[in-house]
């Protein structure tokens, strides 16, 4: 199970890279901020396309050696990353990325199930998912620090580098893993009919993009209101990472218990700390406490969200998985996209206002939509 987890925070550290380093890539490159947060807007287009079409093209092929050769194109996309001449090259290494990041998900997180006897797939899949909440702890921070000492170059080539180890611990580490369902595209994209999928695709869609709205310029939001420099933004995005760590257990541990619940608490304090930045958040004191409260509500988004998914099609969860991953990644390229565009027309307040009524429209549908039942009724 570490290893898959280790295959997660590989993977969602290379995709969230950019978050930190987003001022010195948008210089060395020649664009805007909000330019350069198109690295993560195609990535997470091209892994909300490539998780339901990868988890079909696969078929029967042993996991195992899907998983490592996924790990290895990662490799390979960080490094082109890290030589990128122009926004160009950058944009085609962000796309393999993209590849990557959606097949290595949507595979992992439904492997729970076959690793761990069925009264540990919880806390199993909070293991898997641990990896999401660890790579905002270690990586998007660690990547900010490594920018600052050696470059964003050498932030890539890292990341580069640890995806050929996690290649390797899974090649020796996880046991033959042979299909148990040939996954057809028509049968990913039927499983969405459910009104229990549908509602839940919806409340990752609206938390996710709320999320990556505001997150994506969160460096730009720390220098413009709270006046951070950068060893402060990265000692903020440390503290962010784990309380984000802190709430993807806190929310395993109750969402198999109380999935609606769940889900409301983190909706609303999400709401909460997204909208209270651009007002209590002027000091880097200020900003410190609502960075740690909003880490606290997303890092439990994960693994509520896909328990919710595996609750609804408990048949499916493969297909349901590549689903929930399509949706996520969708919402973050649509968060980042959105987001961008705001904080070049609108300054970097607009974006937290935008996070914060997305995630207050998720607590409504939560409210009102079908959820699950789980062991204790939902």
């Amino acid at each position: 199970m570490a290893t898959v987890a280790a295959g997660t925070f590989t993977v969602v550290t290379s995709e969230m890279l950019p978050v930190g380093l987003l001022t010195p890539i948008s210089g060395a490159l020649d664009v805007s901020e909000g330019t350069a947060g198109l690295t993560l807007t195609v990535t997470g287009l091209v892994a909300a396309l490539s998780a339901p079409l990868v988890t079909a093209a696969v078929g029967r092929l042993d996991r195992r050696l899907v998983l490592c050769s996924l790990m290895v194109l990662l490799a390979a996309a960080n490094v082109l990353a890290a030589w990128s001449p122009g926004f160009a090259v950058m944009i085609a290494a962000r796309v393999l990325v993209g590849v990557g990041l959606g097949g290595v998900w949507s595979l992992a997180g439904g492997l729970g199930v076959r690793l761990v006897p069925a009264a540990a797939v919880g806390a199993a899949t909070s293991l898997i998912f641990s990896g999401v909440a660890v790579a905002s702890v270690v990586g998007v921070p660690a990547g900010a620090y490594l920018g600052d000492l050696a470059g964003w170059r050498a932030a890539f080539l890292a990341v580069g580098g640890l995806a050929l180890l996690v290649s390797a611990a899974m090649a020796v580490l996880l046991p033959p893993l042979p299909a148990t369902e040939a996954v057809a595209l028509g049968g990913v994209l039927r499983l969405a009919v459910d009104s229990r999928v549908a509602t839940g695709l919806a409340v990752v869609s609206l938390l996710v993009t709320g999320h990556f709205a505001a997150y994506t310029y969160v460096r730009p939001v720390l220098e413009d209101l709270a006046g951070a420099g950068a060893p402060m933004i990265g000692t903020l995005l440390l503290a962010y990472g784990i309380a984000g760590i802190a709430g993807n257990f806190a929310a395993g541990a109750r969402v198999g218990r109380r999935l609606r619940g769940t889900v409301l608490v983190i909706g609303a304090v999400l709401t909460a700390s997204l909208l209270l930045v651009p007002l209590l958040g002027l000091s880097v004191a200020g900003a410190a406490v609502l960075l740690v409260v909003w880490g606290l509500a997303y890092g439990g988004v994960s693994v509520s969200t896909q328990t919710w998914l595996g609750l609804a099609a408990p048949r499916a969860r493969e297909g349901a998985t590549s689903l929930f991953v399509a949706v996520f990644n969708g919402a973050i390229a649509l968060g980042a996209f959105t987001g961008g565009r705001m904080v070049d027309g609108f300054g970097t307040r607009s974006v937290l206002w935008f996070g914060g009524a997305l995630a207050l429209g998720a607590v409504a549908v939560t409210l009102l939509g079908r959820v699950p039942r789980t062991n204790a009724g939902s």
